[in-house]
């Protein structure tokens, strides 16, 4: 099956990169030139396990290849794959029409029959709005599309698309699933068909699922902490019970960042007022996960009042494991907060080589974790790279000033809870 994938960021390189090992020729298009340089010579735009392998794959097999000519890049295109990654602000707004505007420059060059499906995060109300632009420019090219929410995630992402517990696709004309099950056959047949307004829906709904479940946990987890309660023996209870059950958003710890979910909530959110249908719920999410976010700066606060002049390390800068994307990145927010406090942050990060800027003028890059403890006040455990499970606790007694550790999703409790000489504080259970 040929298929182009369109934006050619997270999303659309993995999307294309899969579809490629799969057998189906793909073609990837990305207006940005030096991406697309890039990637023809196979390297990804950004890190993600496996993909840098998978790309190289694809080109070396002639199953894949990229372009930044609509012309050419969808001229025998019978599925175009719109996997734009939406931008998002630092107040989660969305820039939808960059997506948009990049959608509709496409039409021109589509070929008759051919079906535009997005998977690029946006409103509800969207993919109508691109079909009317689209019959407009093209009356009777018999153009067609959906809408399949993307469920990648950083760091697992190949896995995500390749290995799906389902796959919710979204049809305006029904008579396309048979081409959509074919495109999704090497990886899956648990395919959700639904309306495109219901999948638009359903990606909104299930982020906002997850953050409110994220936010539910958190805001028990700080009652817990000031009754004598441990969050993680409540959240047993909670998983315990049929009606939650095992695999449950319900793990108290760090607040959500990055933007993905957030995003979502912010689309609840506004289309609520827009229909006058407040969503009291979803206006709620992103103030009580704000407030969650400042949990190692109330905790440094209290046990340091004066922070001035601390050198405090900082393990982990990256979204999440697995990525090097910093944008975003709460602890990349919690070593500009030290910095504003006097502090000197001290970090590590395996998938960090160089700070940008500015984030290189307020903090130091250690090439290891221990040298990034010598004369540290504290340690905040702020992504959680694997191998810092692998560090002997007396290494971070002997390099830092004082035996703290802020660990707010107890990642390396095993070690470090029940160390008699460290004082060990975390999200959801009263110090200790």
């Amino acid at each position: 099956m040929k298929i182009c994938v369109v934006g050619l960021w997270h999303l659309g390189t993995v999307t294309a990169a899969c579809l490629a090992s799969a057998g189906h020729q793909v073609v990837g298009l990305d207006f940005d030139t030096e991406t697309v340089r890039k990637l023809q010579s196979g390297q990804p735009p950004l890190y993600e396990p496996e993909l840098a392998e998978l790309v190289q794959q694809g080109i070396t097999q002639g199953c894949l290849s990229f372009s930044a000519d609509p012309s050419i890049a969808l001229s025998e295109s019978e599925i175009i794959w719109v996997a734009y990654d939406t931008p998002v602000d630092d107040e989660d707004r969305a820039d939808v029409d960059f997506v948009v505007d990049r959608t509709v420059q496409l039409f021109q060059y589509l070929a008759k029959g051919s079906l535009v499906l997005i998977s690029s995060q946006l409103p509800v109300g969207t993919t109508h709005r691109l079909e009317q632009e689209c019959a407009k420019s093209l009356p009777n090219a018999e153009i067609t599309f959906g809408y399949s929410p993307e469920n990648l995630r950083l760091g697992k992402a190949i896995a995500a698309f390749t290995k799906p517990d389902r796959v919710v696709v979204g049809l305006r004309n029904p008579n396309d699933g048979a081409r959509v099950a074919a495109m999704l056959a090497p990886f899956t047949n648990k395919i959700e068909w639904m309306s495109v307004e219901s999948a638009e829906m359903a990606k909104h709904a299930l982020n906002a699922f997850l953050a409110v479940s994220v936010t539910f946990i958190n805001e028990i987890a700080s009652i817990c902490e000031r009754v004598d309660a441990d969050a993680k023996e409540v959240e047993r209870a909670l998983k315990t019970d049929t009606r939650i059950g095992p695999r449950a958003y319900l793990s108290p710890g760090s607040a959500f960042a990055g933007g993905t979910l957030a995003r979502d909530v912010r689309f609840l959110t506004q289309l609520g007022i827009s229909l006058n249908q407040p969503a009291h719920l979803m206006s709620a999410i992103q103030e009580s996960n704000e407030a969650h976010k400042k949990w190692s700066r109330r905790t440094l606060s209290f046990l340091f009042p004066k922070l001035a002049g601390l050198k405090i390390g900082v393990w982990g800068l990256t979204y999440k494991p697995g990525t090097d994307t910093l944008r975003r990145s709460s602890s990349v927010e919690l070593c500009q907060w030290l910095s504003q406090q006097g502090a000197c942050p001290q970090v590590h990060d395996p998938a960090i080589k160089t700070l940008p800027e500015p984030l290189n003028q307020i903090a130091a890059l250690h090439s290891n974790p221990i040298s990034a403890l010598e004369s540290a006040a504290a340690l905040v455990i702020a992504t959680e790279w694997p191998m810092y499970q692998s560090i002997e606790s007396d290494s971070l007694l002997s390099a830092m000033s004082s035996p703290v550790v802020l660990d707010p999703n107890r990642f390396l409790a095993e070690s470090l809870d029940r160390h008699p000489g460290i004082r060990y504080f975390t999200i959801g259970r009263a110090s200790r």
